[in-house]
C-alpha cells in the first residue's frame, strides 16, 4: 500500500523522520551523560515503543493508565508525576514505576512509605517560580496561583524524609536558553536541597529535535548540574520524539462559498487535532507527493478548511493552494504525530482516523483502524 491508497482520515507516522529524531536524542544523552524518557502524554502510539526503546531509556507517565502502558510496552525506566494520586491506585503505580514524583508535601507524607516499600524512589516536583513563556499561560506551571509544583516556601515547611530527587517541568516548545534561565533560578532558590538529593528530572518542553535548537547549550546545562551536584539527570521530552514525524491525511468532501471558498473535509480540528483550537495554531500544509512543507506558487487559490461537525468554529485554517480544490482531492497536514492522537475524540460521532506507518521504503502499513464500536463502547 502506498500513501495514496490509505483511507482518510488517517494519521501517518513517518519511520524515517521518527528515527532521525531518535538518533538526535541518543546523541544528546550520550554527550550530556543523562537519560531521556518518552513523555507519553504527547505520543503514546505503543506500536513504536520497541523502536523508541532502542534509543531512549524509558517512559514518563501522568497516572495509572500511562504507567501500565509504559511498563507493559517498553519495560524500561518509568517515571510518574500526577498533580494528586488516588488512594486506590498508589500501590499499583508504585509497583509499575521506579520513580514516583509528588506534587505536594502532604501527599508525599501520606504515600512515601508505601512507594519506598515497593522499591521505588520518591521525588518532589518543585516550582521554581520562574516563568520563561509568553503567550501561552495555559501551559505555564509557574504562573500565579499555579497548582503544579512545590515552592521553596512550601518545601521549607515540610520534611524531606524519604525524598531522593526533584522534578521540574516549566518549558513548552522552548530552546535551551529557557532551560538555562530556569536552572539558574533553581540553583538560586534550591541550592541547599540540590546537595541532598541524588537525581533531578528536568521535565519536558525541550524542543531538542527542532531545526535551530541549541543542543550544545543543553548539553552544557545538563553536564554542569550533573557534575557540580553529583546528580543523575533525566529529561522527558514528548514533542521532540515525534516532532514533524507524522501527518494527517484528509479528503475534500465538498466545496461551498460564503464570502470565500470553503472546503469541507473529513478531518476535524475539534475531534482529530484539538490543539488547533486549544493552543490555538494553524497546522502546516504538506505536499502529498514529497511529504515536505507545501510550496505555494504565485497564482494561489485561497480556501478555508472546515470539518463535517456541527461546531461552527470547527475550522482548521485558511490556506493557499496552487490549484482549485474539488471533491476527492487529498490534503496533508504536517506535525500530526504529537498530541493529536492522544487528545482526539468522537464528538458528533466522528470516526477516529486510522493510524498508519510509512516505512523507509515508501510502503505504508495500517496498524490501527477504528469503527462504530470504538465510538459506542466509550459510552
Amino acid at each position: 500500500m502506498r500513501i495514496n491508497d490509505l483511507p482518510t482520515p488517517c494519521y501517518v507516522i513517518d519511520e524515517t523522520k521518527l528515527i532521525r529524531n531518535l538518533e538526535i536524542l541518543k546523541d544528546v544523552k550520550e554527550k550530556a551523560g543523562c537519560k531521556i524518557l518518552l513523555a507519553q502524554k504527547a505520543f503514546s502510539c505503543y506500536h513504536f515503543y520497541p523502536l523508541i526503546g532502542n534509543y531512549l531509556d524509558g517512559t514518563a507517565c501522568s497516572g495509572l493508565f500511562e504507567a501500565r502502558l509504559g511498563y507493559e510496552e517498553m519495560g524500561k525506566l518509568n517515571h510518574v508525576f500526577s498533580a494528586a494520586y488516588r488512594e486506590d491506585e498508589i500501590d499499583e503505580i508504585s509497583r509499575l514505576c521506579d520513580h514516583v514524583i509528588f506534587n505536594s508535601m502532604s501527599q508525599k507524607d501520606r504515600f512515601a512509605s508505601r512507594v519506598i516499600g515497593s522499591g521505588s524512589k520518591v521525588g518532589i516536583r518543585i516550582n521554581p517560580e520562574c516563568s520563561t513563556q509568553t503567550g501561552h499561560e495555559i501551559y505555564d506551571p509557574c504562573a500565579a496561583f499555579s497548582r503544579l509544583g512545590v515552592t521553596l516556601a512550601e518545601l521549607k515547611n515540610g520534611s524531606m524524609a524519604g525524598v531522593s530527587g526533584f522534578h521540574f517541568h516549566t518549558l513548552c516548545e522552548q530552546d535551551s536558553d529557557a532551560l538555562e534561565i530556569t536552572l539558574n533560578a533553581i540553583e538560586d532558590k534550591f541550592k541547599d536541597y540540590l546537595e541532598r538529593i541524588s537525581w533531578l528530572n528536568m521535565g519536558g518542553g525541550h524542543h531538542i529535535t527542532r531545526d535551530g535548537y541549541d543542543r550544545e547549550r543543553l548539553i552544557v546545562c545538563v553536564k554542569r548540574f550533573r557534575e557540580k551536584y553529583g546528580l543523575e539527570i533525566f529529561l522527558e521530552p514528548g514533542e521532540a520524539i515525534a516532532l514533524n514525524a507524522g501527518y494527517l491525511i484528509t479528503s475534500v468532501l465538498d466545496i461551498k462559498r460564503n464570502g470565500m471558498d470553503i472546503a469541507i473535509v473529513d478531518a476535524s480540528a475539534a475531534c482529530h487535532m484539538p490543539d488547533v483550537l486549544e493552543m490555538p495554531y494553524t497546522p502546516p500544509l504538506y505536499s502529498l507527493e514529497t511529504l515536505e512543507p507545501y510550496e505555494k506558487a504565485q497564482n494561489v487559490h485561497k480556501y478555508r478548511l472546515g470539518a463535517q461537525t456541527c461546531l461552527a468554529g470547527d475550522v482548521i485554517g485558511d490556506y493557499d493552494f496552487n490549484s482549485e480544490l474539488k471533491a476527492g482531492d487529498r490534503i496533508v497536514f504536517g506535525d500530526m504525530a504529537i498530541y493529536s492522537m492522544v487528545k482526539n475524540n468522537t464528538f458528533n460521532g466522528m470516526c477516529l482516523p486510522s493510524i498508519a506507518l510509512l516505512h523507509k521504503d515508501g510502503e505504508c502499513e495500517i496498524i490501527k483502524r477504528f469503527s462504530y464500536n470504538d465510538f459506542k463502547c466509550r459510552l
